[in-house]
């Protein structure tokens, strides 16, 4: 992980909204100016990627689906209660993901049991559902607040039924939305994704690295050619189109 300062444009507002203003740098030596919303492994993991030294500060938040919620609603609220719940210095930001696997409308959480993870791998079993990661990024000092939502196809392969009793007899299933792992070495449930597979695994790393733009904070590292190694992409099918902002 580096530990080079992070480069900051505050922004100050002005009539027309907010604008850059002068250049400054955090020091990150003892507080990371990057707080991490998140206790999840494969978040740190991928953020982890862009080289910026980071500290996690997580809080429990109710996940509750409103009635008439659609799926990317329900993702940005989260993310954004999950931002304002972390705990931080006035000169921090904060960056909070959640990621909701749908099928047809249906948001599909984490299987309380053996017997719902076998129901929902065999209900995606052979079809394409949709992963989506909701996104906030906040700076605690004036609450500004930037959201964005990825949304990634996910064709299931037809696995059968003994891989499916196989994979939960592991115990990965239960604690995973949609009760699988996309990147599980044993079971790899996913056929000939051509999306954003760091969406599926909770952080789309290109719409972070734009984000993070707009906040005058770049990478420290080569991160897409970290995040193709990491996923195991010759080159990634989506990063030129999002970073460009066509997606």
């Amino acid at each position: 992980m580096y530990h080079a300062p992070l480069p900051l444009f505050p922004l100050v507002k002005n009539a027309e909204g907010w604008d850059r203003g002068v250049l400054e740098s955090f020091s990150v030596t003892e507080n990371p100016s990057l707080i991490l919303a998140s206790n999840s492994p494969r978040r740190r993991q991928l953020l982890a990627l862009a080289g910026w030294k980071f500290s996690v500060s997580a809080a429990n938040v109710d996940e509750s689906q409103r009635p008439n919620e659609v799926p990317a609603d329900y993702v940005l609220r989260l993310a954004e209660a999950k931002a304002r719940a972390a705990v931080g210095d006035t000169d921090q930001i904060v960056l909070a993901a959640d990621t909701a696997v749908v099928d047809g409308m249906d948001i599909l959480g984490k299987p309380k049991d053996n017997a719902e993870a076998i129901a929902m791998l065999k209900r995606l079993r052979g079809h394409t559902h949709q992963v989506y990661t909701g996104v906030a990024l906040l700076r605690l000092s004036d609450e500004l607040l930037l959201k964005e939502v990825c949304v990634t196809d996910v064709p299931m392969r037809a696995y059968s039924d003994e891989e499916i009793l196989a994979y939960v007899q592991t115990g990965d299933p239960l604690d995973k939305a949609g009760a699988y792992a996309i990147q599980h070495s044993g079971f790899r449930p996913v056929d000939n994704m051509s999306g954003c597979y760091a969406n599926v695994m909770g952080l789309p790393m290109c719409h972070i690295i734009q984000m993070m733009r707009k906040r005058d904070i770049h990478p420290n590292t080569d991160v897409f050619t970290s995040c193709e190694r990491l996923l195991e992409y010759r080159r990634c099918p989506v990063s030129e189109v999002i970073l460009s902002g066509e997606m």
